[in-house]
């Protein structure tokens, strides 16, 4: 939202009205410090309605003395920081139950208390989720971001305006990451204190929280994962070098999931070949946590990528998905969107400030198994231009994300 003084307007507050026009309670989620208190106060005020902040200690008290008469309102409400205060998740069912209006609850949490992953099972049916990412490129620049749409439009026709963006152009945006408060940080020592005091906190979080006994463990696993951002996931490879099984690593990752400092991406076959593996991939939220972590150029770059793409989702006309694809001939892909049609996307992402042939190789192999249903695909890289390589192939500069 903001880059210094300056404000940042947020595609999810377009999803947010959406939602609000036709259900009934509207539930903002996502990492910790992205923003969700600040874009729900600025719905509210366009909107109007009334908050309701339980971090105020006699507004919380309230609460918990009255749960019934806490939501009783006209209009719309916020309700800030609800997963406080579970016992008032009953009670906003029972009251949208009786009135079956839209846009009578907006309501955030903290992810980092993982109590919030049980509030959408709570209002089934009766609410829906808004994820609010870190800042997308195309917000902090106030440019596009619809290159997942105009990918699916324009197939291979795709191109951009030549960029001046260099690789250490790509890897500053990278490091700095999309958390506003480290974009307001003037330098990058600054943004490195800010990055560890967020991990503590959220260390913190798991150990009180998830009941995790071992948070060094925890720690210790989050700089394995940014050791191999964008790569596969080997649960049993890190439980060796953690000195625990495979279930409790594939559990502490699941944590991770649910506080939004990871993401794991299915691996993506399709019944094409009998060779593909099933791994997932792990990438970060967020960019500038793996930079920070020591994630090399090449990870980071496909992290930075994996990010954008994945912020995209959310709010692209298309219905798309994110997988990968990687087979025991070592072919692979680093980003598959499949839409709901079955028509497929391929994107490569290369540090390098040039492409060549052999770079489309994986993309190919899809291209040749698939058919028809194999739309485009797109090497991303950190040159400027923008070109075919024949039969459904085109290079783009990385910066085709947000400038599409």
């Amino acid at each position: 939202m903001l880059e210094g003084s300056r404000y940042r307007p947020r595609r999810a507050a377009e999803l947010v009205a959406q939602a609000l026009s036709d259900t009934r309670v509207v539930v903002l989620n996502g990492a910790l410090q992205v923003g969700k208190s600040s874009l729900a106060a600025d719905v509210l005020r366009e909107y109007g309605g009334e908050a309701r902040c339980l971090d105020d200690l006699m507004t919380r008290a309230a609460a918990v003395a009255d749960p019934s008469a806490f939501v009783r309102h006209e209009g719309l409400v916020l309700i800030d920081e609800v997963q406080r205060v579970p016992d008032l998740w009953l009670e906003i069912r029972h009251a949208v139950d009786r009135g079956r209006r839209p846009g009578q609850f907006l309501l955030t949490g903290s992810a980092g208390l993982l109590a919030m992953r049980e509030l959408p099972d709570a209002l089934c049916g009766r609410a829906e989720v808004v994820e609010v990412w870190p800042l997308s490129q195309g917000e902090i620049d106030g440019a596009s971001d619809d290159f997942v749409d105009a990918a699916f439009e324009q197939g291979d026709g795709l191109r951009v305006a030549q960029t001046t963006l260099r690789k250490s152009d790509y890897l500053a945006r990278a490091e700095r990451g999309g958390y506003p408060e480290a974009l307001r940080r003037s330098t990058s020592r600054r943004r490195q204190r800010y990055f560890d005091g967020y991990l503590s906190t959220l260390m913190q979080d798991v150990e009180q929280v998830a009941g995790v006994s071992k948070a060094k463990d925890m720690r210790r696993l989050v700089s394995l994962l940014a050791a191999q951002s964008g790569g596969t996931v080997s649960f049993r490879r890190l439980a060796g070098g953690l000195g625990v099984s495979a279930p409790t690593v594939k559990r502490y990752v699941e944590i991770l999931e649910m506080i939004y400092l990871v993401r794991t991406i299915p691996a993506w076959s399709a019944n094409i070949a009998t060779r593909a593996v099933s791994t997932p991939k792990v990438f970060f939220v967020d960019s500038g946590i793996a930079a920070h972590l020591g994630a090399g150029d090449g990870a980071l770059l496909e992290n930075f990528v994996l990010g954008e793409l994945a912020r995209q989702l959310t709010w692209s006309e298309t219905f798309a998905t994110l997988h990968h694809y990687r087979d025991r001939d070592q072919y692979e892909v680093d980003a598959v969107l499949e839409d709901n049609r079955g028509r497929v996307i391929g994107i490569e992402v290369k540090a390098a400030e040039t492409v060549r042939t052999d770079d489309f190789r994986g993309l190919r192999l899809l291209q040749r198994r698939l058919g028809d249903r194999f739309l485009a695909g797109f090497v991303l890289y950190t040159g400027d231009y923008s070109g075919s390589f024949g039969d459904g192939m085109t290079c783009l500069p990385i910066s085709a994300l947000w400038t599409s």
